[in-house]
């Protein structure tokens, strides 16, 4: 007896800890401007050839085989482009139409773009099709931290674990404008914003989640408004000056 019962004992542990519920933090951002596949000399000779107003092609790239509890990304190789807006607020979209000399804005979606991803000329070639002058491109990256602890990309969170500390959710989103014909880099924005709790708060999948699309978005609306500011001078730069 006292042998069925050690066996059903462990058992019973085996099954508790094959319930325990995890969280997989999603895959990282990118570096945009590793993803040129132009040497220092050609970049430094490359000239803006858009005319204004401009229409502006728009795309989120991330790691190759993103996925997040709201989003998965499409295309394969160095990269790989997110084409539904899970963190970004249609109004900050809609905003960027009334800045000054924009024709236009244009997503770039999955019939745009070929699967075999491996540098920026493959965007430029989508937004070309889409008859864009300009292409916006960001990534956004995410990381979590319980007190001085990183947990980066692809890190397994187990539910219930975690000590009562502080804990909080950092993403940056940063991207860059460039010029479709000629691949100029007219600038780049970024912005970081956080969402702090309490690390016991974290005690279910949808609570983690909740964080990370609060600092997202958090995070691309501050990205949308350095934009702003840069596409003024732009302006300033290109037609004013």
């Amino acid at each position: 007896m006292k042998l069925k019962l050690t066996a059903v004992f462990g058992g019973l542990l085996l099954l508790m800890s094959g319930c325990a519920v995890n969280y997989t933090t999603p895959a990282g951002g990118v570096d945009i401007g590793a993803l040129s596949d132009d040497d220092i000399a050609t970049l430094m000779s490359l000239e803006p050839a858009s005319e204004f107003p401009a229409g502006i092609a728009v795309v989120r790239i991330q790691a190759s085989g993103y996925s997040s509890r709201t989003n998965d990304s499409y295309g394969g190789g160095k990269f790989s482009v997110v084409t539904v807006r899970d963190i970004e607020d249609e109004e900050d979209i809609k905003n960027l139409i009334k800045l000054p000399m924009v024709a236009g804005i244009a997503p770039l979606n999955r019939v745009l773009i070929q699967s075999n991803l491996q540098s920026i000329k493959d965007l430029r070639l989508s937004a070309a099709r889409l008859k864009a002058d300009m292409l916006l491109v960001y990534s956004v990256d995410t990381s979590f931290h319980v007190e001085s602890t990183s947990l980066g990309p692809l890190s397994v969170i187990t539910l219930g674990t975690l000590p009562n500390h502080k804990a909080y959710v950092s993403a940056t989103t940063s991207g860059a404008l460039i010029d479709v014909r000629t691949g100029y880099v007219y600038g780049a924005s970024e912005a970081t914003e956080r969402e702090q709790q309490r690390s016991n708060v974290w005690s279910t999948q949808e609570a983690i989640d909740a964080a990370r699309i609060q600092a997202e978005s958090a995070s691309f609306k501050g990205f949308i408004q350095d934009f702003e500011v840069m596409w003024k001078s732009i302006v300033e730069q290109y037609i004013d000056g």
